[in-house]
């Protein structure tokens, strides 16, 4: 069930808020959790068996861990959780990548196993994974209530596409939170300018990269577009889901960890990755780079790390090829600068900023390739490789019918409007006049963001594929 769908609007989520907040206290987390089977099962009914398995085993081995901390078999309870859930992860997300690239290196013809890819299933197994760790750690205490550790996994505004959301970052108030209207309006102000993030920015966006895809009057001019299309499309889908997660988050009473901060406007890669998917940059940072030892083994190491960091990286995003070269792309990038590009970023912010949008450009239609030679010629395309013409019909029409929503989503993509309005606020009487409006324009954009989204047919999550 998307979050930009009528069924989700208006049927689910009105009737779970109805049945949520009429339910006493010590019931709110067992209607949450229900509530999250429902949603889970109606898009992917097969597979709520095997995220029920993972929250199985990760509250079972909870307890065997904690209960013999200190002690070896600690630790062999921590390992047996973590292949079962990386060995779950790894036979439906990968099975096939690996039985495919068997074949083509061998020319063997081992027959594949072509399993559909369970919904969420690289979030929630991540969640669990982190809540085994942080118990074996000392740093939370295994749940005993089964309940609210099956709601924490399962939670239906982060299951599909996050953020990730570590288990001591809602531990207590799966225990107690509060609820207030000033929470909800908020929660449903931040629900509203993700639903429009998505709705009115990125499926405008993915309308005019798939017209791209589908041309067969390809120009330098047309690619580009293309190519900014996607940037920005990628962008406001993730981030607009995001946005509608810790939204949902605030009117449940959570507080969900923030997921981007306005990546766009970096001066480098690594300023880039501090910014962009934060909940799975911090994810890898601390249960696998700290792990093999970060920066404190010396630079060799170091670099390492850095690089099997962004292979995994790779490869959590999607089992394909073309995930792994994306994830030596910006592996590479984040070397370079390590080695001896930061200095000279930090002193000339302005060329980091191009130089930053480049590569982050390039790295993108890599990610939205199909295979690595088609990501090569895209990336030729871009250049004018072969001859191609720098302008078409076709390419200028779509700049005159885009080239106004292109500049919106530019502006939209950097901090200027919340500093705008920071700004007002500042003047009494601005501050009065947006106390009226602000609410009036969510209103109006969510009216605006429904109409589209009846009208249209343009709406998948890009994040749900991984």
């Amino acid at each position: 069930m998307l979050f930009s769908s009528v069924p989700f609007l208006f049927y689910f989520l009105p009737a779970a808020l109805l049945i949520y907040f009429a339910a006493p206290r010590q019931l709110k987390n067992a209607v949450l959790l229900l509530a999250s089977l429902f949603f889970y099962a109606w898009g992917e009914p097969k597979y709520m068996l095997l995220m029920l398995v993972s929250i199985v085993q990760g509250y079972g081995f909870g307890l065997l861990i904690e209960k013999h901390r200190g002690q070896k078999a600690s630790k062999v309870f921590l390992t047996l959780s973590i292949l079962v859930s990386l060995g779950l992860l790894g036979y439906f997300k990968y099975a096939d990548f690996f039985l495919s690239s068997v074949n083509a290196v061998t020319g063997l013809s081992l027959p594949l196993l072509k399993l559909s890819l369970p919904i969420g299933i690289s979030f929630y197994t991540f969640q669990v994974l982190s809540y085994v760790i942080d118990v074996y750690r000392g740093e939370t205490a295994a749940q005993r209530n089964f309940i609210d550790l099956a709601a924490y996994v399962s939670l239906f505004p982060q299951l599909i596409a996050g953020p990730i959301v570590r288990y001591s970052d809602v531990a207590a108030e799966l225990k107690s939170r509060t609820h207030s209207v000033s929470a909800a309006a908020e929660g449903v102000r931040r629900f509203t300018v993700g639903f429009c993030k998505k709705i009115l920015l990125a499926n405008q966006f993915g309308a005019l990269a798939s017209a791209y895809k589908s041309t067969q009057d390809a120009s330098v001019l047309f690619v580009w577009l293309y190519a900014l299309a996607f940037l920005l499309q990628v962008y406001f889908d993730f981030s607009g889901y995001s946005d509608m997660a810790i939204g949902l988050g605030r009117m449940l009473g959570f507080q969900f960890p923030e997921n981007f901060n306005y990546p766009y406007i970096s001066a480098s890669i690594t300023e880039f990755w501090r910014r962009w998917h934060m909940s799975l940059g911090s994810w890898f940072r601390d249960y696998l780079y700290i792990p093999l030892g970060g920066s404190r083994k010396g630079k060799a190491r170091q670099l390492l790390n850095i690089l099997i960091v962004w292979l995994a990286t790779g490869l959590w995003h999607g089992a394909a090829w073309t995930f792994v070269l994306w994830g030596l792309w910006f592996a590479v990038l984040l070397l370079l600068e390590k080695l001896a590009l930061l200095p000279v970023l930090e002193k000339h912010r302005v060329f980091g900023h191009v130089y930053t949008l480049f590569f982050v450009t390039l790295g993108f239609v890599l990610f939205d390739a199909d295979s690595a030679a088609q990501a090569v010629s895209r990336i030729s395309a871009m250049f004018g490789a072969g001859g191609l013409p720098l302008s078409s019909a076709q390419a200028v029409y779509y700049l005159k019918s885009y080239g106004p929503l292109l500049v919106l989503g530019i502006l939209c993509a950097t901090p200027l409007p919340k500093m705008i309005v920071a700004k007002l606020r500042k003047s009494k009487g601005a501050a009065t006049a947006l106390d009226v409006l602000e609410p009036l324009f969510v209103l109006i954009s969510l009216l605006l963001g429904t109409a589209f989204l009846v009208d249209g047919s343009f709406n998948p999550f890009l994040y749900f594929r991984f």
